[in-house]
């Protein structure tokens, strides 16, 4: 299985507009490939402007923010290339598509990495920021998998939010929980036990 890094993608249309999404940059030798789904603003995006910014996320409700609906977070202009980045991040990279791998549901973009850089220290992990990340991803995969098995999950990671999340980590996981009700009917929250599956 390939090494895949969890990140914040942003590029930008022909007419400057940014589009900032998660993505799962997947590492093959030294490049990165990005490899979203159609329909995709991001294609559209790489069409018009073959470069894209990925950043780290220093506060993981961008993350949960973009899923939900919220991706207005502020950015800065980009280093290297004619891109913009996360303004609040560990660190971003910046990248060139190099070679396009073209297909009628998931075309693959090559990123070579032309410049990366780190912006705050780093100094451990959150169990909290993790489960968010994870449920994150779980509430895109909603028309996907059964209900059962989103909330089993869900309540696996609700474990390491209730220990050891912040203030930033409950809101994120908020907005995750409110998506996941509404999408399957349900009024109780899994984080206080209410919607636990039996």
């Amino acid at each position: 299985m390939p090494l895949i890094l969890e990140t914040v993608v942003t590029t930008l249309s022909a007419t400057g507009e940014l589009h900032l999404v998660p993505f799962g940059l997947i590492r093959e030798g030294e490049d990165f490939v990005l490899a979203p789904f159609r329909p995709s603003p991001t294609i559209e995006n790489l069409t018009s402007r073959p470069c894209f910014a990925a950043s780290a996320p220093s506060d993981v409700r961008v993350i949960a923010g973009a899923v939900t609906g919220r991706r207005d977070w502020p950015v800065v202009d980009c280093d290297r290339i004619a891109g913009k980045r996360l303004a609040d991040c560990f660190g971003h990279a910046e990248f060139e598509v190099a070679s396009i791998e073209d297909d009628a549901t998931r075309p693959r973009y090559r990123g070579r990495m032309v410049h990366a850089v780190s912006h705050v220290p780093f100094i451990g992990y959150n169990r909290a920021q993790g489960a968010v990340i994870e449920a994150a991803i779980l509430s895109t995969r909603l028309h996907m998998l059964e209900p059962e098995k989103i909330l089993t999950e869900m309540a696996y990671h609700a474990i390491a939010i209730a220990k050891t999340a912040g203030p930033a980590e409950h809101e994120a996981w908020n907005w995750i929980e409110d998506k996941v009700a509404a999408a399957l009917g349900r009024s109780g929250r899994v984080l206080d036990g209410t919607s636990r599956p039996s």
